[in-house]
């Protein structure tokens, strides 16, 4: 009489599921698929070569039971393990493994047999996810720089493994926001989802950790333990660069994780395509799901990020100040939190209010890219008195024609001898837009081709603020 391969196996199933606990019943029996029933001979296929050696190493015993219970003990089990997933244009790749007959007869010989390689299955209330709780979505200022990032990183949270954003990857520069985006998901998904084994790692701590378990011998106990991740969060992936084995066990765990329906995120420095010393087929891996950049904050976003900050710490700062804080550092997310830190210690070891003089003093000191001893606020004022105007004036929405000219000078020169953004000088002159800021600068310079006394002006202007510069 023909048996249905599905039937037998859903038989051994009842077995198994009784003997195991069903968290170790989902992760390793549900993902399996029976192929065939014939001649006594059950094929299986199962989602890696890393999962048939984890099965065989560590559930023997109970599949034996199972296969001798329900087809009797002349019984046989055998593998089909996918090796290549296949494409549009290749029908996917797998390999027939026998189950192994060694261990059946050592089975049989010890009842209490225990793998060498065999780790206790780690209690949920034990698991370490190595998250910082300050890194929450809560916290984490949304702009036009990083939404996207932000709401796919969000939905993959209420959703980790089911979306079609996996793997999700996050690029961009240093302190643009990253880290604290990726440990935000792990932390919502811990939240939402208590029984989900959620790990943030580095690549660097990656690679420690492999190369201590190659020095130790324990490579089984080390992909053993990363095949329990529910959410794997990589940091900084661009460090695995030219690092062969640690790429090749990486790799492993990638297909495995993503096989089994969990949710990978990454982080890295460039997207795929720019990432070197990358094996190909991890890069390919890599574009599978969404990849998502992160860039500059700009100067909306960077005030919101002031704000916040001084919300979170209970204070309040003139509006001069916040404004002057996001004109003058547009680096990233990062330099700008650390000047406000070294603004609030500033004000407290001096006990003195933070005000726009502090605010300059505390950036001199430690942006060196940030020329505050000739800044805008200079410009305006010695372009000002040098064409016998209110220097304030320049910020209003004043038409007089002695009062624009001033005002396109001043830009002109502001754009010279400052690194500051187009946008971010407009905002010093009243809010205007950077295309406000162009058409000054080419006005400037059309009257100089044409206005000797002019040009004479802004020589002599250029001069008096080099002599500070200096």
């Amino acid at each position: 009489m023909h048996v249905e391969s599905g039937t037998v196996w859903n038989d051994c199933l009842e077995v198994i599921r009784e003997d195991i606990g069903e968290k170790s019943f989902e992760t390793w029996f549900k993902p399996i698929k029976p192929v065939r029933y014939e001649n006594n001979i059950l094929t299986i296929q199962v989602p890696s070569q890393w999962f048939y050696e984890w099965l065989e190493e560590h559930y023997i015993g109970v599949l034996k039971k199972a296969i001798h219970e329900k087809l009797g003990p002349e019984a046989k089990l055998q593998y089909s393990v996918i090796v290549d997933r296949g494409n549009a244009s290749n029908s996917p790749m797998s390999v027939k493994l026998p189950h192994s007959e060694a261990r059946n007869n050592a089975i049989d010989e010890m009842d209490n047999y225990v793998s060498p390689f065999k780790i206790p299955e780690i209690g949920i209330d034990q698991r370490d996810s190595q998250l910082n709780p300050n890194y929450i979505f809560e916290n984490f200022v949304e702009g036009d720089c990083n939404r996207l990032a932000r709401s796919a990183g969000f939905a993959v949270a209420q959703k980790p493994g089911i979306t079609s954003f996996n793997p999700l990857m996050f690029y961009g520069g240093v302190g643009l926001g990253k880290t604290h985006l990726v440990q935000a998901i792990g932390n919502e998904v811990k939240k939402k989802f208590k029984n989900k084994f959620v790990l943030y790692v580095s690549s660097e701590k990656f690679t420690s950790q492999f190369i201590g378990a190659l020095k130790n011998n324990k490579i089984q106990e080390f992909q053993n333990y990363y095949m329990q991740v529910d959410v794997l969060l990589i940091d900084d992936v661009q460090f695995l660069a030219k690092k062969e084995k640690t790429q090749e066990i990486f790799f492993h765990i990638f297909n495995h994780l993503h096989q089994m329906g969990k949710q990978i995120i990454l982080t890295s420095d460039s997207p795929p395509k720019d990432l070197k010393g990358l094996e190909e087929r991890l890069l390919s891996r890599f574009k599978w799901g969404l990849t998502a950049d992160l860039q500059l904050p700009d100067y909306e976003t960077r005030v919101a990020i002031i704000m916040s900050k001084m919300e979170n710490d209970g204070l309040s700062i003139p509006d001069e100040v916040t404004e002057y804080l996001a004109y003058s550092v547009e680096t990233n997310i990062r330099e700008l939190e650390g000047v406000l830190i070294s603004l609030i210690a500033h004000a407290s070891l001096n006990r003195v209010d933070i005000d726009l003089e502090l605010a300059k003093q505390t950036l001199k000191n430690i942006i060196s890219d940030i020329d505050t001893e000739v800044d805008i606020d200079y410009i305006q004022k010695t372009v000002a008195e040098y064409f016998d105007v209110n220097a304030r004036a320049l910020k209003d929405k004043i038409r007089k024609k002695e009062i624009v000219m001033a005002r396109q000078v001043a830009m002109y020169l502001a754009k010279m001898f400052t690194r500051h953004s187009l946008k971010a000088i407009g905002m010093h002159f009243g809010g205007r837009d950077h295309s406000t800021v162009i058409h000054s600068i080419q006005a400037v310079e059309d009257m100089m081709d044409t206005n000797s006394g002019f040009k004479a002006s802004i020589k002599e202007l250029k001069e008096k603020i080099k002599i500070k510069a200096t």
